[in-house]
This record gives C-alpha cells, sequence and structure tokens, in this order.
C-alpha cells in the first residue's frame, strides 16, 4: 500500500485573473489522486471540513480508488481553499486561506506494513499543532519496515517560522528512506545554491537524496555515487501538481519495484538502472501533469 499523510485543500485556478479550474488538491493528495488513477493500492490520511467542499473532497479520493478510511472531518469546521494564479509561463503563485492552528487529528493511524511506502510532507508534516500524531505515525511506519519518502516543500510564506520549525523539518529527515528537495526549499531553509551544497547539509540525516531545480537537471545523490538527469523540454500548461506527481511517479515504480521483496529499501540497492527507472516513471507522470490544468494524471 501507499499512504499519503498531508493537507487537503480546494484549489481555484486563475489565468489572466480569471477562474478556469477548481478541483481538490495539497501536495500528498495530488499524488494520491494519480496513484489511485495508475491503480495502486492506496490510502489518504488528512483532516477536511464537516461542509459541501469537505464532502466534495471525500467523494473526489473514493471516485479515484483512494481508500478514505482514515479522512476525518470533525464537526464545525470549514475546507481550505487555495488560489492558485497562472502567470504568462504557467507557474503558480499562492494565496491561501487556511487555519494552521485548527487542525486536529485523533490518535488512530493506519496499520502500516513492510515495504508500504508512505508519502508525506509540505507544512502539514512540521506543524507543532499535530507533530505528536506526525512523529507517532512516521515512526511507527518506519519500525514497521514502511519506506518514507519526504518531499520538504516548503513555502517562502513561512520563512519566519524556520527557527521553530527546523528541528521538525531535520526529524522528519531523520526518519525518511528518500529525501526530496527543491533548490528554492534549500535555499530557503539553508542559503544553498547547488545540490551539491543541499546534499552536505542533509546527508548526515538521509542518505538518499533527490534534488530538483525546475528546468535544470534532477540530481540523485547516495552516498556511493551521483547521478544527473536532464528534464524534458515541454510546453506547459500548468505547473500546478508538477513537483506532486513526480513523487506520485517515484513511488508507484519503487512500489512496483519492492513490494514483493523481503528486504527493507536502502541505498545500498540504488543501482544506476534502479535510480533511472524511478526517476523516469517520475518524470513521465509529471511531465502529463504539466501538460493539463488538471493536478492529475489523467484516469487509465
Amino acid at each position: 500500500m501507499i499512504v499519503g499523510l498531508g493537507e487537503t485543500v480546494y484549489d481555484i485556478i486563475f489565468k489572466d485573473n480569471q477562474p478556469v479550474k477548481a478541483v481538490p488538491g495539497g501536495s500528498a493528495f495530488n499524488a494520491m489522486i494519480s496513484l489511485g488513477r495508475s491503480n495502486a493500492d492506496c490510502m489518504m490520511v488528512t483532516e477536511v471540513g464537516d461542509d459541501h467542499i469537505g464532502d466534495m473532497i471525500v467523494q473526489f479520493l473514493k471516485d479515484n480508488k483512494v481508500k478514505t478510511d482514515f479522512v476525518y472531518q470533525h464537526p464545525n469546521t470549514k475546507s481550505h481553499i487555495s488560489l492558485a494564479f497562472l502567470n504568462e509561463l504557467n507557474d503558480a503563485q499562492y494565496l491561501f486561506y487556511k487555519d494552521h492552528k485548527a487542525l486536529h487529528l485523533p490518535d488512530r493511524i493506519p496499520e502500516i506494513k513492510k515495504n508500504d511506502i508512505v508519502l508525506f510532507g509540505s507544512y502539514f508534516a512540521i506543524n507543532p499543532v499535530i507533530r505528536d500524531y506526525v512523529r507517532h505515525f512516521l515512526t511507527t511506519a518506519k519500525e514497521n519496515g514502511a519506506i518514507l519518502y519526504y518531499d520538504i516543500n516548503f513555502r517562502a510564506s513561512h520563512k519566519d517560522e524556520i527557527p521553530e520549525l527546523i528541528a521538525n523539518i531535520e526529524g522528519n529527515m531523520q526518519l525518511a528512506t528518500v529525501l526530496r528537495g527543491s533548490a528554492e526549499d534549500f535555499n530557503i531553509l539553508y542559503g544553498t545554491t547547488t545540490g551539491e551544497e543541499a546534499y552536505e547539509r542533509v546527508k548526515s540525516l538521509c542518505s538518499i537524496f533527490v534534488y530538483t531545480d525546475a528546468a535544470n537537471p534532477i540530481q540523485v545523490f547516495t552516498p556511493q555515487d551521483k547521478w544527473s538527469f536532464p528534464v524534458p523540454q515541454i510546453k506547459t500548461v500548468s505547473t500546478i501538481g508538477a513537483g506532486d506527481n513526480f513523487n506520485a511517479g517515484f513511488c508507484y515504480a519503487l512500489h512496483n519495484e519492492w513490494k514483493d521483496r523481503t528486504s527493507p529499501f536502502s541505498f545500498k540497492e540504488c543501482s544506476p538502472t534502479l535510480i533511472s527507472h524511478l526517476i523516469a516513471s517520475g518524470q513521465k507522470f509529471s511531465t502529463e501533469v504539466c501538460q493539463s490544468i488538471d493536478n492529475h494524471i489523467a484516469k487509465y
């Protein structure tokens, strides 16, 4: 099983200051929808409002074959809203309407088994209000032999909170099996400008590191090697969900590769052939999403 742990929002997408699309979203959420559409066995762990939008989000997950047993709707709560404004390059600038301090998750967590994959990240994974739940979830998953994929996805709007949040971020890195971060993430957090500088900061915490930098080559670092993969040059319609779907494609290929194995996944298994396969799958998912206005790949 692949489990997504993260926030859920309702995205309203604007082009030329006019709304052109409205769809449920969120980093792990977008990945789970694409995985469900790929017929992967997947589940979303999140919180949504006890309102009409929350009902729509839950139904959207079910319609896309994503289990909703751990999607919580608390009484008298409102769903989160995101406004995404596409510029001339079809990159998005965001405005968020949500209350991070109002989040509440019960103690119950799903049963995570050996070589299941947990995909997590963004502010949800470091929010002090639900940190105890997230830490318990991730620690239990790791103890049970799951593969933990952490996408930092740290936004500049939280830069002033770094002193408060950095321990949670680095705690997640330490639990992660695979760490993904963007050039922007690491520039905001540590002031780094290259993948090599970023890996120096994290290699003692997580040994498998995927570094993305917009249209520049993707770099993968392990203790024994480094690889670089060019990014396909395409005409984009929207970059919303590009990174989320890279995560989905990477985890999809990793899950198919490891689900029937008895050995745990580690950097020692990171051969050039395997890494190329995982990156190619991530790029396939991401490329498809960038060529549509949707946050997810098409249904198959």
